[in-house]
């Protein structure tokens, strides 16, 4: 029989379509149309990069909780709702200080709705079937970036000096409009619908008596691996997001691509990146969650490693392709990872204490890289300095659990 716990993965990749691939990968296509209009530096444009990801690590932790506490199904339908008006209101920059603080909105309405749904299919799916299952939901931001690949560069350059402008308006209209359906098909747990886990029941590795902040925060705090898992994440947030805040920039405005040539390889990292989620949630299911991550680095670093060799369209491409394949496979792995370490319950808030290490990590990588742009006058360090954390990730994250529980 059909279950519903795969309606759940597939509205999912709905939410990360709307939350990931508009609400924050669609930054990148926008950039350079944006700074013209505003009159912005390249520090400047990393500031409202970081923005975003200031906003997502300030909800980052508190929305998982909240999820824990309250469901994911409200929590995820309000962010996306605040989401959805900020990245509207984007479009009516005349600042860069309103440009930061709706940046910084949207990046709060990305961890409300992104964290708690990468956490659900913990409480739908046994151990064995989670990391599939988290990988099917990520289908979506690459998906997202796929769509956004093709449609903005038309949409900017249809309307001109004002097309990012428009941009912006069109995501926000979609996210918010959008949210209900997702409101409409999710649900917390498998007993709303009068049904046990797919794959069967399993006993929570975690359990506390009341969901309370102080009580979440003692149980996570003392959890070793939570920890570990932490700290490769934060290589991550660090290295992933150089490579996708400024490769549009880099296509352009240093190798002398247009605005549509590199929408399209764009276009492509998006169309290889749909299929990441379910490529390295199922292989990290089969041989652990550590060697998973460990391949998935060294795949990041050998795409930015392309970037600096020599400035080769074909190379442009296979970068691209071997970005798509393993842009989104760390966060499958640190879901899965999550609720294989603290249950069905606490994924939600497990996964949001995890991802204030990534969300330092990505506050931390449009600036740096931003400013080594400014001071060098190329992108080659930045890509160079995202291949090295990339590197010291695949390495730490030898230090993960070896094997599944369950």
């Amino acid at each position: 029989m059909f279950h519903y716990a795969w309606v759940i993965a597939f509205t999912g990749t709905l939410v990360l379509i709307l939350s990931h691939g508009f609400g924050r990968m669609s930054y990148s296509l926008i950039l350079n149309s944006m700074k013209n209009g505003l009159s912005l530096s390249y520090t400047q444009i990393g500031l409202i990069g970081t923005g975003n990801f200031i906003g997502y690590l300030c909800l980052a932790v508190i929305g998982g909780f909240l999820a824990s506490r309250f469901g994911t199904r409200r929590i995820l339908f309000i962010s996306l709702i605040v989401m959805g008006i900020s990245l509207f209101l984007t479009g009516l920059s005349n600042s860069f200080i309103f440009a930061f603080l709706m940046r910084l909105i949207t990046g709060m309405g990305n961890a409300g709705s992104y964290v708690p749904m990468m956490a659900l299919p913990a409480a739908w799916f046994v151990t064995n079937k989670r990391g599939l299952a988290t990988g099917i939901v990520t289908l979506g931001t690459g998906t997202g970036l796929s769509i956004t690949g093709l449609i903005i560069p038309r949409l900017i350059s249809m309307y001109g000096t004002e097309g990012w402008r428009y941009a912006w308006h069109l995501l926000g209209i979609i996210v918010f409009a959008l949210s209900f359906l997702c409101y409409a098909l999710l649900r917390d747990t498998p007993t709303e619908k009068g049904l046990t886990m797919y794959g069967g029941n399993e006993q929570q590795p975690v359990r506390i008596e009341k969901v309370s902040l102080f009580n979440t925060w003692k149980t996570l705090i003392r959890e070793k691996e939570i920890w570990k898992l932490g700290i490769v994440y934060f290589m991550y947030g660090f290295s992933y997001i150089i490579y996708l805040t400024f490769i549009i920039a880099f296509l352009t405005k240093e190798v002398g691509l247009s605005d549509y040539s590199a929408g399209r390889i764009f276009a492509i990292l998006g169309f290889f990146a749909i299929f990441c989620g379910v490529i390295w949630g199922g292989l990290s299911d089969i041989i652990g969650r550590r060697y998973a991550t460990m391949c998935a680095y060294l795949v990041l670093a050998i795409s930015c490693i392309l970037l600096i060799i020599i400035k080769s369209y074909v190379l442009f491409y296979i970068s691209a392709i071997f970005f798509g394949l393993t842009a989104f496979s760390v966060p499958v792995i640190m879901a899965a990872a999550a609720g294989d370490t603290v249950g069905a319950k606490l994924a939600p808030a497990a996964l949001g204490f995890i991802t204030l290490f990534f969300g330092i990590g990505q506050a931390l990588g449009p600036f740096v890289s931003g400013w080594l742009k400014d001071i060098s006058g190329t992108f080659i360090y930045p890509f160079t300095l995202s291949a090295f954390v990339a590197i010291i990730g695949a390495i730490t994250s030898l230090s993960m659990k070896k094997k599944i529980k369950g």
